[in-house]
């Protein structure tokens, strides 16, 4: 049987998600949660990959058993995880549904503090320009919407079979202190919505233009976008199915 996981996560002491060797990630936590409880071998599938440092507060896995679940199994599974891992729900789902295949869209917010404040450092990126001109942001973020090669946002190097993406959302929003970059797409490329937000920030500094933004996009050359933003601000927030 297939279940599907839901969790979230403080990413502040992990490499991302993905498993990888010598050091500690958010999957390979939740493999030793399953199996430990299990008293099975079983390794989950993620969603999607989130880098280190970057946190979530809506992700989804799943994994295979031979046997019906009961009980309640996300208490069991939170009794074994860091208390920076929490589960939400375990639920069953047909054989072929595939947490990262089968997901249509995944939402991101990226999240700014203008000033300092002691209380959000983990979770924000901490700027001390109160002149961000959060108009000609928002301007120039629109043009993500009219694109679909992302090749520009993309990690140097990286081995991907397509750098095109369908963002349906791209906003950035206003609450006193806080400013939070929303955006959507189909799939993202990997530190694509950190590079994204520090050319936006330049943008607001006025050190581009939203015209600037577009050559940008379609120069698809990465040395041409602004600084990959610091992973603490970056959250996934909404996978859709």
């Amino acid at each position: 049987m297939r279940y599907f996981i839901e969790l979230s996560y403080n990413g502040k002491n992990y490499h991302g998600w993905q498993i990888q060797p010598d050091v500690m990630s958010v999957q390979q936590k939740l493999n030793e949660a399953v199996s430990t409880i299990f008293q099975e071998k079983i390794e989950v599938v993620g969603a999607g990959r989130t880098d280190t440092g970057v946190h979530a507060s809506q992700m989804f896995a799943h994994f295979d058993i031979d046997k019906e679940l009961k009980g309640d199994i996300p208490f069991k599974l939170n009794s074994v995880l860091p208390e920076d891992i929490v589960v939400y729900k375990v639920f069953a789902v047909a054989s072929d549904v595939h947490a990262r295949f089968h997901a249509i869209s995944r939402s991101y917010e990226y999240k700014i503090w203008l000033g300092r404040n002691p209380f959000s450092l983990d979770f924000s990126w901490q700027i001390h320009s109160q002149d961000l001109n959060v108009e000609a942001m928002n301007e120039a973020a629109k043009l993500l919407l009219e694109y679909t090669d992302f090749q520009t946002f993309s990690k140097v190097k990286t081995d991907v079979y397509t750098y095109n993406c369908d963002v349906t959302e791209a906003v950035w929003k206003k609450n006193g202190n806080e400013l939070i970059f929303y955006i959507t797409a189909n799939r993202f490329l990997r530190n694509m919505v950190r590079a994204i937000v520090g050319t936006l920030i330049d943008v607001g500094l006025g050190k581009k233009t939203p015209q600037d933004f577009r050559g940008i996009i379609e120069s698809k050359n990465r040395s041409n976008a602004g600084l990959s933003v610091p992973a603490k601000g970056l959250f996934l927030t909404h996978i859709k199915y």
